[in-house]
């Protein structure tokens, strides 16, 4: 079915299918391979590839243990070559202007950091892939496969986290061996506090938010929807992100229907890849960067298994609990 379906596509778009990995990275036309196996199985793709000298974009997360994150990235630095990340939440242009606003010291100090992911996804979409909420395959549930965005996106603006308390259960699905909700809290390293919600459990699904509090600031970033832009000290471009950024611009995001997530970020993430290859600059959101947000996740799991507050950076990998 799958080498048909390549061909298909090919066809369509007036490219080559290849039906063995070996032959595409013999092919010295092949400059970038972009990895979009299941969540698990990303490593060896990866590897070989950056092994090939091609560089490559691995699909979220990066890889779902920190030693197969740890590999994919030793290989990239052995080879010389560019590796990324797909994180397209960070090309949202609300986003761009939120984190413009903090680089810009607006926020005064930062105090609290929150974001939410609440989608809901049907008994049948886990049903419909033999790998979907498997330890083995998805590497986790709604943190790992689809709060991991917005993960990245509370490193990215609050900065790295110095310890995390999670709570992670099975509510509303069968035959998943993984989380369809969570709740965790954590202490950033400059001191400021927040929270990170996850889960598929909640019908009809909600657009996803992120909250970013300072002490002479808030913006409040639902989708890609700016709902609040306030900071003590007024600037000209103020007003004209509130109109542009407005209430109404967004789409539902996936939050019930995952055919519905857009794919411009990915377009422009891809455009920021290839103008690190030809610029020889680092992509915005490289291998290190990928690791951060799995860092974090396995960070809350180990945290639920065990009851216990954890402390990053983490020395291993947490054990899943028999």
């Amino acid at each position: 079915m799958f080498p048909a379906s390549a061909d298909k596509f090919a066809e369509a778009q007036g490219c080559k299918a290849y039906h063995d990995l070996d032959e595409m990275l013999a092919d010295d036309t092949v400059d970038v391979v972009t990895i979009c196996t299941p969540s698990g199985a990303h490593r060896d793709p990866a590897v070989a590839a950056l092994n090939a000298g091609k560089h490559v974009l691995v699909e979220k997360p990066l890889e779902i243990t920190l030693a197969k994150c740890d590999e994919i990235i030793a290989a990239a630095e052995a080879n010389g070559v560019k590796l990324g990340t797909i994180m397209p939440s960070r090309f949202s242009e609300a986003n761009l202007a939120l984190k413009k606003a903090i680089d810009a010291g607006r926020f005064g100090k930062l105090t609290l950091g929150d974001t939410y992911v609440k989608w809901w996804r049907t008994q049948e979409y886990y049903d419909s892939g033999g790998w979907r909420g498997t330890w083995a395959l998805d590497g986790g549930g709604a943190y790992m496969n689809q709060a991991i965005h917005n993960v990245d996106l509370l490193y990215w603006f609050m900065g790295d986290v110095a310890e995390v308390c999670g709570l992670t259960d099975t509510l509303a699905h069968e035959r998943i061996e993984v989380e369809d909700t969570g709740a965790a809290v954590v202490r950033f390293k400059n001191g400021a506090l927040g929270t990170l919600e996850a889960t598929t459990s909640v019908y009809p699904g909600l657009l996803k938010k992120t909250e970013i509090h300072g002490t002479t600031g808030t913006v409040i970033v639902e989708q890609d929807d700016i709902l609040l832009w306030d900071f003590a000290e007024a600037q000209p471009e103020d007003e004209e992100i509130r109109q542009k950024f407005g209430k109404g611009s967004a789409t539902s995001g996936g939050a019930s229907d995952p055919t519905a997530i857009s794919s411009l970020g990915h377009q422009k993430q891809f455009e920021d890849f290839l103008a690190a290859i030809t610029e020889g600059k680092t992509p915005a959101v490289d291998g290190q960067q990928g690791r951060k947000s799995v860092e974090l996740i396995l960070s809350i799991y180990q945290s639920s298994w065990s009851g216990q507050r954890v402390t990053l950076p983490l020395e291993k990998d947490p054990v899943h609990p028999e």
